[in-house]
């Protein structure tokens, strides 16, 4: 990473995607902070980091505690918006539309509460990485509900990316990866739909939530990049 010491904070960082950037990033010159909103998840997280990050459970839901917990952080360097969420899957036509503004909610709405009450704190010559998902890019039926969510991500970087300058604001878009997103899915039926998308992809498989780590891994550290979406997806988006 650097040759000086920075701190990252992980909001989102108790598993998947935020738990393997936070094993990515952690290293001599890379203080690392992983939040969430369950406890018993967050400390086995950090267990499974041997104990070398820093942790605090919050719901990144809430702004009262997403401003408390800024408060108590104090000044750093990187910030990952690893809040996630699933609703507005389904085809349109019998789409509950109160899903969107579900989904806005969970995930849309708390990224952004946590870059707005990080900005006092977060060293104007850091970075912010938003994580969305490539169903904002794709013309697939089923989608049309969480990629309304996911596109407003999309949408916002480059505007932040001029108004908060010259902090760094970029968004990475992941494809199909296996983490415990899926685990609404029975077992048997979240491994027919790995096998079917690993099928379209060019790459021919799935991600894992290391490759996207690396994408983010890239974005924190390239001091050159602001204002781009990186769609880490295997090609998903160009299958047919």
């Amino acid at each position: 990473m650097s040759e000086k010491n920075e701190h990252v904070v992980i909001i989102g960082g108790s598993s998947g995607i935020g738990l393997a950037t936070a094993q990515k990033l952690l290293g001599p010159n890379m203080r690392v902070t992983i939040t969430g909103r369950n406890q018993e998840r967050l400390n086995s997280a950090w267990q499974s980091l041997g104990g070398a990050v820093d942790k605090a459970a919050f719901d990144a839901t809430k702004p009262d505690e997403v401003r408390q917990f800024f408060d108590r952080t104090g000044p750093f360097d990187h910030l990952v918006l690893a809040a996630s969420g699933g609703k507005g899957i389904g085809p349109f036509e019998t789409l509950d539309l109160a899903d969107i503004g579900g989904g806005v909610d969970e995930k849309v709405r708390p990224q952004l509460s946590c870059l707005q009450a990080a900005l006092p704190t977060l060293n104007k010559n850091g970075s912010v990485t938003f994580i969305s998902a490539v169903s904002a890019q794709l013309s697939a039926p089923g989608v049309a509900g969480i990629a309304a969510v996911n596109g407003m991500l999309l949408t916002v970087v480059p505007i932040l990316a001029v108004e908060l300058k010259p902090l760094r604001v970029n968004v990475v878009a992941p494809g199909v990866i296996d983490t415990p997103w899926w685990h609404f899915l029975p077992d048997e039926q979240r491994q027919a739909v790995f096998t079917e998308y690993a099928g379209k992809t060019p790459v021919g498989r799935i991600g894992r939530a290391e490759d996207v780590a690396g994408a983010i891994a890239f974005l924190v550290s390239n001091g050159f990049v602001t204002g781009q979406v990186l769609t880490c997806d295997g090609g998903l988006r160009y299958a047919a």
